[in-house]
């Protein structure tokens, strides 16, 4: 009788044990599963002169220069120094273009996650040759003509500087982020950041090298936050 009585009290003991933990665990999923995302938009302004950027004419074009178009090279990055821990699953990798046309890489700035392939079509009559010194990311892809394409994968985060070998003047940016929570402004200074889990965080402005101070902002459940940036 003293086995089964000591059985019995240790199953009881076991099953008011199960019984808790499941209600702690309901109680756990509940709030995470009510928890809705927000997000985070606003503008930055740049209150810094762009520095002239010309294209070198070719022979057809000579007696006919024409300006270019720097409102790509406004446009601005803005991000999450640091994410919410397992906020970031990508189911696969990844892909973005940065063109080469009229010796310009177009886009001029390009933010993509860690796994991402970026090809580098050549649109030009001429030859290109796309390079990188970047620690985050070294590589030379060589001279190749029009209609051909290279590419390289960004599996490291941080930001990698574009040249072309042949063209001093082409240049671009992209910046390589472990997590999604970033977004590029539009000509006007614009932009938006989505799906950001409710919580605190630091967020960052950038713009051709130039990094804003780290502002705190805190994302509501479900709700937005306004927050503008001055770029000088």
């Amino acid at each position: 009788m003293e086995p089964r009585s000591h059985d019995f009290v240790l199953f009881r003991g076991l099953r008011v044990l199960v019984v808790n933990i499941c209600c702690v665990v309901m109680i756990f999923t509940t709030g995470t599963a009510g928890a809705r995302n927000g997000l985070i938009r606003g503008t930055v302004e740049l209150r810094r002169a762009m520095p002239p950027t010309e294209r070198r004419p070719t022979v057809a074009e000579l007696g006919t220069p024409a300006e270019p178009d720097r409102s790509d090279r406004r446009r601005s990055v803005v991000y999450l120094e640091t994410a919410p821990r397992g906020a970031f699953e990508q189911s696969e990798p990844g892909r973005a273009i940065m063109d080469q046309h009229n010796q310009t890489f177009v886009p001029h700035l390009l933010a993509v996650t860690t796994g991402t392939t970026v090809a580098f079509p050549n649109s030009d009559r001429i030859y290109h040759n796309v390079f990188s010194l970047s620690k985050v990311a070294r590589f030379d892809l060589g001279r190749y003509a029009v209609g051909r394409s290279k590419s390289i994968r960004f599996d490291r985060p941080g930001i990698v500087r574009v040249f072309c070998d042949i063209h001093s003047h082409m240049n671009a940016f992209i910046l390589v982020f472990s997590h999604p929570f970033f977004a590029i402004t539009d000509v006007e200074g614009r932009y938006r950041i989505d799906n950001v889990p409710p919580g605190t965080y630091n967020v960052i402005a950038w713009n051709e090298g130039l990094f804003s101070e780290p502002r705190p902002v805190g994302v509501p459940d479900g709700g937005a936050t306004e927050l503008d940036f001055v770029l000088r």
